[in-house]
């Protein structure tokens, strides 16, 4: 399990730390499990909800680093972790499944019940291919989570030993030009950009050293 040093850090930093890390939630008798994919920054830049003021819904984001922060986008429930620095936090943009001795096949097809698709069983690459679709898979709800800690017994992240080859560094989504868009304050699993919101290697004009970037994982630590 991580401990609160760890998001003891720079947004930026956390966020890179977390691609490759696992997520554990038990959910009745099963331990569901995303290995994380897909993370955003968020400091004193003015897309963060902190930067709109401290209110009562935002109060998490002030909390000791490694707090629970979750708010209601337009899609559902959004997972976030206060980081160092006030009102500092990474939101958890997409993860993939995790199977192991833990977290079993019958843990992925309850996620699958969790999170249904429109037109039927979604594929697994993409059944957390999204903030809410990663919320809804994992039975992450606000009413439940906002403000808590992580704990072992019930939510809890944990370094399984994965490091990601590449790192694609890159902009936020759906931030508007006037709140700090152009910040290349997203990461992605280079191995992974399928199980992404969006893939950032497929889209039209974008090239590399302008729009993204590929890290290391030394460039990371």
């Amino acid at each position: 399990m991580l401990s609160s040093q760890f998001f003891n850090r720079p947004s930026e930093i956390v966020a890179k730390d977390l691609v490759g890390k696992v997520i554990r939630r038990k959910y009745k008798n099963f331990w569901l499990a995303s290995a994380i994919v897909e993370t955003e920054a968020y400091g004193a830049d003015k897309a963060s909800h902190s930067y709109l003021g401290r209110t009562p819904s935002r109060e998490s984001m002030w909390a000791p680093p490694g707090t629970i922060y979750m708010y209601m986008s337009q899609g559902g429930d959004s997972f976030n972790i206060s980081v160092k620095g006030d009102g500092h936090a990474v939101l958890i943009k997409g993860g993939r499944p995790w199977i192991d001795t833990t977290s079993d096949q019958v843990a992925l097809e309850t996620m699958h019940k969790l999170n249904p698709g429109t037109k039927g069983q979604r594929l697994d690459y993409k059944l957390l291919a999204g903030q809410s679709l990663f919320a809804r898979a994992l039975n992450l709800k606000v009413k439940e989570w906002d403000g808590k800690p992580f704990d072992r017994e019930h939510l809890y992240i944990e370094d399984v030993g994965y490091q990601p080859n590449s790192i694609i560094q890159c902009r936020r989504l759906g931030i508007p030009d006037h709140r700090d868009a152009d910040l290349m304050l997203r990461y992605v699993d280079e191995a992974h950009v399928r199980s992404a919101t969006q893939n950032p290697l497929s889209r039209r004009n974008w090239k590399e050293g302008s729009d993204y970037q590929r890290l290391s994982w030394n460039d990371c630590h």
